[in-house]
């Protein structure tokens, strides 16, 4: 009991496990304020539907950063606050490009690819260490962001 976290994890897997949601966190960060920036900037004959699905998608990213910093403390861990350490550690970078639609949706449809590539690590070892609560989380998060690919795609005629 003793290499126990107060939820009932291996401490030192909960770690490992803390770690690499630190490095989601950062991924999510990035990916939240590149969206900010298409919402803000997007020009074209687009502008009114991208607009409000740019809106709708950082909306929905601020929420997940908040539950992925709550599971890392509820691992027993601290949260990552720093940009200057999301950028050290996100497979996201900066966009630069943020008043072009198309671009936007693709870097959109690039950034989910690494955030889900990342979740299904996360996934198989929550797994591996009886995590459910992280499990649950990432798997939710996955199948919401499959459809999203998905829809991003068709935008695009891909």
């Amino acid at each position: 009991m003793e290499n126990l976290n107060a939820i009932g994890l291996d401490m030192k897997r909960s770690e490992e496990l803390a770690h690499k949601l630190n490095v989601l966190l950062a991924n999510y960060s990035i990916f939240y304020q590149n969206t900010r920036g298409y919402h803000w900037n997007i020009k074209g004959d687009k502008f009114f539907e991208l607009h409000l699905k740019f809106e709708e998608l950082y909306t929905d990213l601020q929420v997940k950063i908040d539950d992925i910093a709550e599971r890392i403390l509820t691992l027993g861990h601290a949260p990552q606050h720093r940009y200057s350490k999301y950028q050290e550690r996100s497979a996201i970078a900066e966009s630069q490009e943020v008043t072009d639609g198309m671009k936007a949706v693709e870097n959109i449809l690039a950034s989910l690819k690494s955030i889900i590539t990342l979740q299904r690590e996360l996934l198989d070892l929550s797994g591996e260490i009886g995590d459910e609560g992280t499990n649950a989380l990432m798997s939710d998060y996955i199948r919401e962001q499959e459809k999203l690919v998905w829809m991003y795609s068709a935008f695009l005629k891909k």
